[in-house]
């Protein structure tokens, strides 16, 4: 070890072991460049040089994010892989809200001691999430601070930027009384909820290799399921189609993303029942005494995005979905708001 490094080892932070992540992620960085990207990785920042030739008026669109305690689970499992993914899409679906192509997204990876094995792992699943949105891992920081986390944690945090012209900014304007509301299915938990998630999961007394109730898998294999991202279906649709209004369902559920899109004067009617409800959610509300309409509240319930669209085009946006392989549903549709004090989101034969 050269001289110079040794007192900065003697505190807990290794040089070698930082060089040594460097060398084994440069490949999986490259793997997700698209022809914007400029620079390559090690620099002090990322360069990258976006194609204006599609925009008369191009507007950015940003967006940070990180997963939450869903990492609590991924340290008890030993289960690292998939959690970059959540990383990458928690901040794309959230640009694509608006319309937005998401260009590069940049990753913050902290620790307490750097494990090379882990990051390598994780951001693996940065660059698969970044691949699967067409977007470049432009570049990032790796941070062991000692005494910071306890031994074999770290936490995280994304960064990504979008275009989109700024005639076709998704903004929820023109949405109107009778347009549908389509849900895009979610692949299960995605990443909110993890603190009742990891409450619910400890009172069940089940292990991370049993298998899970309605599923094939075991508990870690559906508790760690990477949240969708859904880019490359809305993007297609947005080609052909008028998207009114779009809403990323994340933490709060239905009852509060969904008015992020409305306009005052609407609400949207939902009826329960018209989506595939994942046997994740039935085992959480059934196991931790959870009401649905408090399940809706906080979780997905097997709707990860949802888009508003005239009523005269939604058999056509439902049939492109299903040729993408993207599974959709007609969950309800949009009506007159009786006063400012009604709630924007309404699900008929709720059970309890």
């Amino acid at each position: 070890m050269p001289e110079r490094a040794q007192s900065y080892a003697e505190a807990g932070v290794s040089l070698e072991r930082a060089e040594s992540l460097v060398s084994r992620i440069k490949s999986l960085v490259a793997s997700t460049h698209t022809k914007g990207v400029v620079s390559d990785i090690g620099g002090f920042g990322g360069l990258f040089r976006p194609d204006l030739n599609e925009y008369k008026n191009p507007m950015l669109v940003a967006s940070t994010d990180g997963v939450g305690t869903k990492l609590r689970l991924a340290f008890a499992f030993d289960h690292h892989a998939t959690v970059g993914v959540d990383l990458v899409a928690m901040s794309v679906n959230d640009v694509l809200v608006q319309g937005a192509h998401p260009l590069f997204f940049l990753d913050y990876f902290a620790t307490g001691k750097l494990d090379v094995d882990v990051a390598e792992a994780v951001i693996a699943g940065v660059a698969a999430g970044c691949k699967e949105a067409n977007c470049a891992l432009l570049g990032g920081e790796s941070a062991e601070m000692p005494d910071m986390y306890p031994d074999g944690e770290y936490d995280l945090a994304g960064f990504c930027v979008g275009m989109v012209d700024d005639s076709n900014i998704v903004d929820g304007t023109t949405i109107r009384v009778g347009d549908a509301v389509i849900g895009l299915a979610s692949t299960g938990l995605h990443s909110n909820g993890y603190s009742l998630v990891r409450k619910v999961f400890e009172q069940s007394g089940a292990s991370q290799s049993d298998i899970f109730p309605g599923e094939k898998a075991s508990f870690d294999e559906v508790l760690m399921r990477p949240t969708a991202i859904y880019v490359r279906p809305i993007l297609n649709l947005l080609r052909d189609f008028e998207i009114k209004g779009m809403a990323h369902i994340t933490g709060g559920g239905f009852y509060e993303n969904i008015p992020r899109v409305l306009p005052r004067g609407v609400q949207v009617r939902l009826g329960f029942g018209s989506w595939d409800i994942p046997p994740v959610f039935t085992w959480l509300k059934e196991t931790g005494d959870i009401p649905w309409q408090e399940m809706l509240n906080i979780f997905n319930c097997g709707v990860g995005y949802v888009c508003i669209v005239d009523k005269d085009s939604q058999s056509d946006v439902l049939d492109r979905l299903e040729a993408l392989g993207q599974k959709a549903y007609l969950l309800g549709t949009v009506e007159k708001r009786a006063d400012d004090d009604s709630p924007q989101v309404v699900v008929d034969n709720m059970p309890l």
